[in-house]
Order: C-alpha cells, then structure tokens, then sequence
C-alpha cells in the first residue's frame, strides 16, 4: 500500500496543499480548529512527513546535535535533559551522542550531524575541534561548546571556570590542614581536567610546605577511580597523600571505594577526598562526597538559547559564558 501524500492529506482535510503544508511548517499561522482538522486527516490516512524532502527545501533539520564526553556521567545526563528541554520549548528535538571521550567517536558524529543538516550542534569537546566547527558554520551549522572554555572567540562556550573551582578544591583541603594532595584525573588534552590540575596547582603555590602530585588516568570513570585508590593504598603510610581532589564525581566514587569501603583508609581522618561536579550520588555515598558543584541545568539550557539564536542571525556576536562553581562542603572532607 503507497503511503499517503500531502495532496492525499489535503482531500480529506477539504483544505489546500498549502494549508498542510502550513500545519506542518508554520501552524501558528493556521486557525487551531484547521490545524485540528489536517491532523485528524494526518492520523486517519498514517501519513509519515518526508523529512528529508523537508530538509532539502528549507536547509536544515529541526533537530539539534550534542556530542558529550560521557554517557554514564551524571552530569551530563541532566545536562543533556536541560538541552532537550529548551530545543523543545523551540519547536526542535535533540540527537545526542556519546564521545566516550575517543576523538575518532566525536568526529563521526560530527559527520553525522553534517549529513543530517542539524540546525546546530553542541559539544563538549575531546580536543580541538575548532577547525571543524568553523567549516561547519560556514555550511551553515553554528556551534556552541559546553562546559569549556572557548579559546577561539569565533566560537560561543558556556561553562564553569574550572580553574576557579580547582582553586577552591584545594584550597578547601589546604584550609582544614591537608598539606599532601593528589590530583587524580585524565587524560590531560580534555580541557576541564587540566584546568581544574592548573587550578589546584595555582592554590597550592600559594602555600610553603604544601605539596600536590598528578596521578593521570586514562578515563573519568569509577573503575579508573578504583584502580588509582588501589594503587594510593598500596603505598606505605607515609607516601601516601593526606588529601585527594578527583577531576569528577565518578572518579571520587571509585576512590571511596576504594579507599574506605575496604576497611583499609579512615575518611576524612587518613585522607580526605574531594570530587567534582556535584552530581546526585555525591550525596548519597557511603560517606557523603564533598564536591564543586556545576549548575548543569543552567549550562545546559544557556547553550541551547545561544545556539538557536545564532541559527536565525549568523551575523551575531560569539559568547562565551563564565559559570562560577561553588563548593560543597560534606563528609568526605571535614569531621
């Protein structure tokens, strides 16, 4: 059986192919008891839209890209929710992908996205993806980064300073006596983790007789946090830190794990233990995580208002945003 047409919607609904048309491009123009009526006849006939004919004809897809570094963080899950929120409050869906922080990962959807004519994309990028991103707004696709800093300011960013909340990370354990601290994160070429390294460091400098070491991982996840705990503990008493500040909360988790949850560390009392991120489980561990809190909704529904408006004017200005963290004091860093 040929799926229905337009012209098929049309007879049915008694109105004109421009009236369906209307209905399925611009119904704010079309009275709501005609609009009721194409749908009716929309619904009775199955009729399916043929997107890409749409997309031919109007340049782009009513759809957004995002491309995040993680899947099983948090973070970016109620990032990710924000973005939707907003796209649909706009009259757009979101397609979201997964970097798993791989560079050939991110390219492929990047490529993807291309192909898909999204009416943008936004990303919190492996590497630098700058070229890339302004080939594409010359197609016509703008771009925002999130939760990064922007280094070219032909691109829009909305983030937290990283820096900053590395400081008060470590200047929150300096300040309750820790004067052994390691940096637990990586790898190091993702943005947010060497600013929050460089934060950290910047604190530290700032204090004689206090030390900081990088231990460097491979990933951001709670297995890589338990490994890098395993290793801490391994050490004797007295090479080991008396504090840890992990590049994010999956990385603390694991660490807690390691550390406490084996009997084998006294938290805060043998080394006190803080996280990044703020996300819902920090709160709820075994031993409630003192974190630096990110305002994920906000980041995420600030980048999609920038993106659409860039979409409708290319002529206007690139942004970039500058969240502050904040600290959250609990537990896991102060009896």
């Amino acid at each position: 059986m040929a799926s229905a047409s337009v012209k098929d919607v049309a007879a049915l609904a008694r109105v004109s192919i421009g009236t369906v048309s209307n209905v399925l491009n611009r119904p704010e123009i079309v009275s709501p008891e005609t609009v009721e009526r194409v749908t009716l006849a929309m619904e009775k006939l199955s009729y399916v839209r043929n997107e890409a004919a749409r997309q031919l004809r109007v340049g782009h897809s009513n759809a957004l890209g995002l491309i995040t570094l993680s899947g099983s963080n948090p973070f970016f899950t109620e990032l990710t929710t924000a973005a939707e929120d907003g796209a649909a409050l706009a009259g757009y869906s979101v397609i979201a992908g997964n970097s798993d922080e791989k560079k050939e990962r991110e390219s492929g959807y990047l490529t993807l996205f291309e192909e898909l004519r999204v009416r943008g994309v936004l990303i919190s990028p492996v590497g630098n993806v700058a070229p890339r991103l302004r080939r594409m707004r010359d197609r016509g696709i703008p771009s925002v980064l999130v939760d990064r800093v922007s280094k070219d300011v032909s691109i829009s960013s909305v983030s937290v300073d990283d820096i900053a909340g590395g400081a008060l990370a470590a200047q929150h354990l300096i300040d309750t006596g820790r004067r052994r601290i390691a940096f637990v994160g990586g790898p190091l070429e993702i943005r947010q983790v060497s600013d929050r390294l460089q934060g950290a460091r910047q604190a530290v400098a700032a204090h004689p007789g206090v030390t900081i070491e990088a231990i460097t991982l491979p990933a951001l996840t709670v297995q890589e946090g338990r490994r890098a705990g395993d290793a801490i503990v391994d050490r004797s008493p007295a090479e080991r830190p008396d504090a840890v500040f992990a590049a994010n909360d999956l990385l603390a988790i694991g660490l807690l794990q390691a550390l406490f949850m084996q009997g084998k560390i006294a938290i805060p009392d043998e080394i006190a233990l803080v996280g990044y991120d703020d996300i819902l489980f920090a709160s709820a561990s075994v031993v409630p995580l003192t974190s630096i809190r990110q305002p994920s909704r906000l980041i995420g529904e600030t980048a999609v208002d920038i993106l659409l408006q860039e979409a409708d004017d290319p002529d206007l200005e690139p942004r970039q945003i500058l969240y502050q963290p904040e600290l959250v004091v609990r537990a896991s860093s102060s009896d």
